[in-house]
């Protein structure tokens, strides 16, 4: 009988660094329930070697508490270089990241296989395996948060494209999008300075056309639309519609088996999913509008057990 496997995960983004252990029964399903999550803040201004030195920091003291692991997993926020385990490009969210080895400076800690990816790859392969996309073999996961963030993965496996690109979906087209400045520096009209939860407050204030209005995050946009307000309500649909439209774009491009949408504006109500799913209907192939648009059922806990997944496929691919 081939005992558990205990995995140590990370999830680091601009705002928290969370970790949790991800226990894997032999035939690789999940053991042990929901991952204990501990988390620290990233402080990102303080730049990328003090960002790693707290990441290094918090995997010290989970291993002192929680004992010896078989392996490390990080999904991280940047471009990953997996076989390096560094950071080979990233947004200014964390100045200096660019570059940071996760892996070396991990290593120091524990000698365990410690295995790196992209957050939103992680928070991919988390759904993909271990949640709403079980059981289909073509998964485009999207996060819409803070930013726009996508992955695809196909028979288990993320698909990285030629230059780690692949599945970058908040950086489509939208006519919405045009002249919004967008996180990768473009103005040309991408869907991510729209319909992200930051996207939510810019075009409410937009719409608004009042500089005092004191609407800072797209909760507060949700929260407006709950309570009735017609600008939110409206603001709530344009955008959702915008991205569904932006959905059936990639989903005639991609041809899915389903897209599962995760992230805290996913919460916005019925108001915004009955958007998408009409914006979505509008832009869709005939052949691909009943490519079913589902909600992530892992929550936050999706990138860490992404992060495990990707470690424990690295270690079944050593032996």
């Amino acid at each position: 009988m081939a005992s558990d496997m205990h995995i140590l995960a990370f999830d680091l983004g601009g705002t928290k660094i969370a970790s949790g252990m991800v226990t894997f029964a032999a035939d690789g399903t999940l053991a042990g329930g929901a991952p204990q999550v501990t988390s620290v803040p990233t402080n990102a201004a303080e730049g990328g070697p003090a960002v790693l030195q707290r990441l290094v920091d918090l995997a010290s003291s989970q291993l002192a508490e929680l004992g010896a692991v078989d392996a490390i997993g990080v999904g991280s926020a940047g471009v990953v270089d997996s076989a390096q385990g560094m950071i080979v490009s990233s947004t200014d969210f964390i100045p200096g990241w660019t570059g940071q080895r996760l892996a070396d400076a991990l290593h120091k800690v524990q000698t365990a296989p410690v295995t790196v990816v992209n957050d939103v790859v992680a928070h991919g392969l988390g759904e993909a395996h271990y949640g709403a996309g079980v059981g289909y073999s073509r998964v485009l996961s999207v996060g819409v948060g803070t930013g726009i963030g996508g992955a695809l993965i196909v028979d288990g496996q993320p698909v990285f494209g030629a230059h780690d690109v692949a599945g970058h979906i908040g950086h489509v087209m939208h006519p919405l999008g045009r002249g919004m400045p967008c996180s990768c520096g473009t103005a040309c009209g991408h869907i991510e300075p729209v319909a992200s939860g930051t996207g939510l407050a810019t075009l409410y204030a937009m719409r608004c056309g009042d500089a005092t209005t004191t609407i800072a995050n797209g909760r507060d946009v949700c929260e407006l639309a709950e309570a009735g307000e017609p600008l939110a309500i409206s603001v709530l649909t344009e955008a959702g519609h915008a991205l569904g439209e932006a959905l059936g774009g990639a989903a005639n491009l991609i041809d899915p088996d389903v897209i599962v949408i995760s992230g805290s504006v996913t919460n916005a109500g019925a108001v915004w999913w009955e958007a998408l799913r009409a914006g979505f209907e509008d832009s869709a192939l005939q052949r691909t509008r009943t490519i079913p648009l589902v909600e992530g059922v892992l929550g936050g806990n999706a990138p860490l057990i992404g992060a495990a997944a990707a470690a424990r496929q690295q270690l079944h691919n050593h032996h």
